[in-house]
């Protein structure tokens, strides 16, 4: 199997067939899946790119749990465990020598052979077609299930993106106005951690949701937003990535009120271009009481 004909790509490779190795010899690991960017088609992997592993196990404690067995993999750096990213599980994360960084996504037996009874929610099954569409590679099957569960997802539904309604549409609005109020308020107090992590980190990913609306109104039919900002750079409109770089803030009180400033004035170009686009209704009276506050406040 050849992911990536580079050098980092080699000793992926060499990664890759020292975990089919091991794992055809643990009694208690039954399937192991490569997914990601080393398995997709499109935007595969390049010598940045990480390994994402899935590994099905009977023992999922164990590998959660314990270290010792990375090792077989290579030479580790470090290691740590973490929620996986949609939050539904736990991967243990390895920086291998040569920063060669692997994420081992640790599932249960018993959660992998459910999928075989499509006995799963909507939100799981769409997360499953998404990973399987986007590109999975079964390196190890010793149950026999994973061309099972392939067929039973593509029986799925088609994933469809749907458009916000109003209600959808103002919470996202409310919440990222709300939390403008809230960065300046304590932006005065003095509190720089709060205020920029505030506008930096929690208002950004508000800000992410209306970029992927806003892409979505903009663009007629299919079109891929990804997911959690990934290939932004992309797929986004070119003056939506320009007012991006106004829209972060260093840690600095001056530079937090400017970048407060232009964050709004983004949100507020896209939020209105999206409503037009969609039928909605922008709360402008909102939007203009919480600006004109804002800006006495932070003068």
């Amino acid at each position: 199997m050849s992911v990536n004909s580079s050098r980092v790509g080699i000793m992926y490779e060499a990664l890759i067939r020292k975990l089919l190795n091991w794992a055809n010899d643990v009694s208690n690991i039954k399937v192991v899946l490569i997914v990601g960017s080393r398995a997709r088609s499109k935007y595969p992997a390049d010598e940045w790119s990480d390994l994402d592993a899935i590994i099905v196990t009977s023992n999922p404690d164990f590998y959660v749990s314990t270290t010792d067995w990375i090792g077989n993999m290579g030479t580790p750096i470090l290691t740590f465990i973490e929620p996986t990213a949609t939050g539904v599980g736990i991967e243990r994360r390895v920086l291998y020598e040569n920063m060669l960084d692997v994420d081992f996504s640790i599932v249960p037996f018993e959660s992998f052979s459910q999928l075989t009874k499509g006995d799963v929610s909507t939100k799981t099954k769409n997360e499953i077609k998404d990973l399987v569409n986007r590109g999975i590679i079964s390196i190890i099957d010793k149950a026999g299930f994973v061309a099972e569960v392939q067929k039973l997802v593509a029986s799925y539904p088609s994933l469809i993106y749907r458009n916000p309604n109003q209600e959808e549409f103002a919470e996202i609005v409310n919440d990222f106005l709300y939390h403008a109020v809230f960065a300046a308020k304590h932006l005065k107090r003095g509190e720089l951690w709060w205020t920029a992590t505030c506008l930096d980190c929690h208002m950004q990913r508000l800000m992410l949701r209306m970029m992927e609306w806003h892409a979505h109104a903009t663009h007629s039919g299919e079109f891929d937003t990804w997911f959690r900002g990934r290939f932004l750079e992309k797929w986004a409109d070119s003056q939506i990535l320009q007012g991006l770089t106004e829209s972060f803030a260093r840690y600095d009180s001056g530079d937090i009120k400017r970048a407060l400033r232009a964050s709004m004035a983004l949100f507020r170009q896209m939020g209105t271009e999206v409503a037009c686009k969609l039928s909605l209704v922008y709360p402008t009276d909102a939007d203009e009481k919480v600006a004109s506050w804002i800006d006495t406040c932070i003068t």
